[in-house]
């Protein structure tokens, strides 16, 4: 097995394949045999795509024959088990879809796939990917890299523990509130959420409430995500959200025509926040002032008003309920874990809390719009805690007992407003555990993102960290 390829980002194993220092066999083997090695103290693995190996040849002769070759020609990637597959399982994470084998890919998966990526195996996820903790009765819990005891985090938690431990270079995960940005953050990787509607949703379950769900990249560096994303991004003729045009500057290594302004907030607005993630949030702004942008902290007085949290509970139950039922509909209580019974058990919102939630959730809009009226960017945690035990249903953070459900406070202010929000490592723990911020933009702005992301990746005292496994 070689370390080296195994710890490479997706950029740097397609220039290797392209130069042909290494063939895709290689890689997909050398992720093969690290899954085997690994995955068995990890659980993020929940199908292994049989057809990985016949892929990689094909590509190697593609080489070989000196054809054209797309961007991620012979990287492999995961995905996650909530997005179709053609020909291997997507099981939802739920014995209702035990055997489930779609017959197209997701427009998502088929577009990595034509910029040459290899598709290795589909990864762990919560019941129905809906929860911060990836644990169900098919596939069972996915532990962190890390810390074993410890959860990567829901819904794309078996993505960012599988991204972290090595068996996957890319890959692709869901976000309904908090679910490619937390997992990254518990594991240390990086991953993208885009402005809503950059990348379609076909092909993924559950599409309700679509307005408010997000597939996108997860990774180890920022060069990959924006490798990446102009893959996935662009109208596919079925997904209605999903109008933006695909073409965009990834922004990577260019100098802006002014001086951006950056704006960092930790409190108040996200519930309470552990001093260790806040110091992390405002060395990142640090870092960005020593790189001769203008920072300082700030307040959105929106946030303060109507707790993000809050709105999004309100509106979610009412939409999302309906497709929980009709999908466990004359199913036995045994194949139904905790959060479908859950889901299922919230009482229903009220039409005028319903509507009252619809208006918080356009003063939210707004109340960013007035920000990006001032600033270019805003830096944020991602979690108010580093990545914590597994079934914890209470927390005292900051000297104040909240439940799981605050620890996407940061992150669902984002789903609610569809502005793009990249999660990437910037500190430790003094557990040893990683501390993730977050780079918010304004709607369509994931080139401004993607570019103060890639300075701080330059300057972070966190680079080239892996877990010891």
């Amino acid at each position: 097995m070689s370390t080296e390829i195994i710890y490479s980002d997706a950029t740097k194993l397609a220039e290797l394949i392209r130069t042909k220092e290494v063939s895709p066999i290689e890689v997909v083997q050398a992720h093969l045999d690290r899954i085997e090695a690994v995955d068995p103290k990890i659980n993020a693995i929940v199908t292994v795509a049989d057809g990985a190996l016949e892929a990689a040849r094909t590509a190697e002769k593609a080489v070989v024959d000196g054809e054209h070759l797309g961007p991620l020609h012979g990287v492999p990637f995961s995905v996650k088990d909530s997005i179709d597959t053609a020909g291997v399982a997507t099981q939802r994470g739920s014995p209702i879809f035990r055997g489930r084998v779609p017959e197209t890919d997701a427009t998502s998966v088929a577009r990595m796939k034509k910029a040459g990526g290899i598709l290795l195996a589909k990864t762990n996820l919560p019941e129905f990917s809906y929860w911060i903790e990836s644990d169900n009765l098919l596939s069972g819990r996915s532990n962190n890299p890390w810390d074993l005891t410890r959860t990567p985090g829901g819904s794309s938690g078996g993505e960012s523990a599988a991204i972290a431990a090595g068996m996957s270079p890319l890959g692709l995960g869901t976000d309904l509130a908090i679910s490619v940005r937390g997992p990254a953050a518990q594991t240390g990787i990086v991953s993208l959420k885009a402005t809503h509607g950059r990348v379609p949703m076909t092909g993924i379950w559950p599409r309700v409430p679509r307005r408010f769900w997000h597939v996108g990249p997860m990774a180890r560096s920022v060069r990959d995500l924006a490798l990446a994303f102009p893959q996935l991004a662009g109208p596919d003729g079925h997904d209605a959200f999903a109008t933006s045009a695909a073409q965009f500057d990834a922004g990577l290594g260019r100098s802006p025509y002014r001086q951006l302004r950056v704006g960092w907030l930790v409190e108040p607005g996200f519930g309470p926040v552990d001093p260790e993630v806040g110091a992390t949030v405002q060395a990142a702004a640090e870092a960005l002032r020593n790189l001769g942008f203008f920072v300082e902290p700030v307040r959105i007085p929106a946030l303060e008003r109507d707790f993000a949290l809050d709105v999004f509970n309100r509106l979610h139950v009412m939409e999302m309920k309906p497709a929980f039922a009709e999908a466990t509909a004359g199913r036995s209580p045994d194949e139904l874990y905790k959060m479908a019974k859950t889901m299922l058990s919230l009482p229903d919102t009220s039409m005028k809390d319903y509507i009252d939630a619809e208006q918080a959730a356009e003063r939210l809009r707004d109340g960013y719009a007035e920000y990006f009226k001032t600033y270019d960017a805003l830096i944020t945690p991602v979690l108010p805690i580093p990545a914590h035990k597994h079934g914890v249903a209470e927390f005292v953070i900051n000297g104040q007992k909240v439940d799981a459900t605050y620890l996407q406070g940061a992150t669902v202010p984002l789903n609610i407003t569809g502005l793009p929000g990249l999660s990437m490592r910037f500190g430790t723990s003094k557990k040893g555990l990683p501390i993730n911020v977050q780079l918010v933009g304004s709607w369509l702005a994931e080139s401004t993102v993607l570019h103060l992301a890639s300075l701080l990746e330059s300057v972070s005292p966190v680079r080239d960290l892996h877990p010891d496994l």
